[in-house]
């Protein structure tokens, strides 16, 4: 994992002064890094059954593609609202500056279903929390949290249910 946090870039007052901003695209454009990512994914999940793979829009999209196809597991985007064109379940949830929502289509979990739900980074724990609930919602068999790094600082842990199981390969 050196090598994949040293293809992470530091991007210093950003979004705003003070902040240290987790740049992941420069990792995911480095190909070993990539590939050390997909097989340190798939190797934790390998052997747990799962059939879904949830990826959180929009960085969740990449790692959570590759887990699923890594681990042969179907792959179900979460997206902000209205970018789903079929029947969605929906999850709100309070962001920093107001409210947000996360959707996935209503089909698109079982209760047949093992999931891991990914996403590139764990800062507050708010997106995934909510996407956590609106997963829960469809009653699957179990359900995993995966993210690439975790800002532990922040405590994003902290706002994750307490039954959720969650792992994360890089932890700043």
């Amino acid at each position: 994992m050196e090598y994949v946090k040293s293809k992470i870039r530091d991007v210093y007052d950003f979004p705003k002064k003070g902040i240290i901003f987790r740049d992941l695209t420069t990792m995911f454009k480095d190909a070993r890094a990539m590939h050390i990512v997909g097989w340190d994914l798939a190797q934790q999940y390998r052997d747990k059954g799962v059939t879904k793979v949830v990826g959180i829009e929009s960085r969740g999209f990449i790692g959570g593609s590759i887990l699923a196809y890594e681990i042969g597991a179907g792959f179900v985007p979460a997206r902000k609202p209205g970018k789903l064109p079929a029947d969605v379940v929906s999850e709100a949830y309070d962001k920093e500056y107001g409210q947000d929502v996360i959707e996935i289509h209503s089909d698109a979990i079982t209760p047949d279903d093992v999931v891991v739900i990914h996403d590139d980074l764990l800062a507050t724990g708010g997106t995934m929390a909510a996407c956590y609930n609106l997963v829960k919602k469809m009653n699957p068999k179990k359900i995993y949290i995966s993210f690439i790094v975790e800002l532990s600082a922040l405590e994003g842990r902290k706002n994750l249910p307490a039954d959720a199981d969650v792992s994360s390969l890089i932890v700043y």
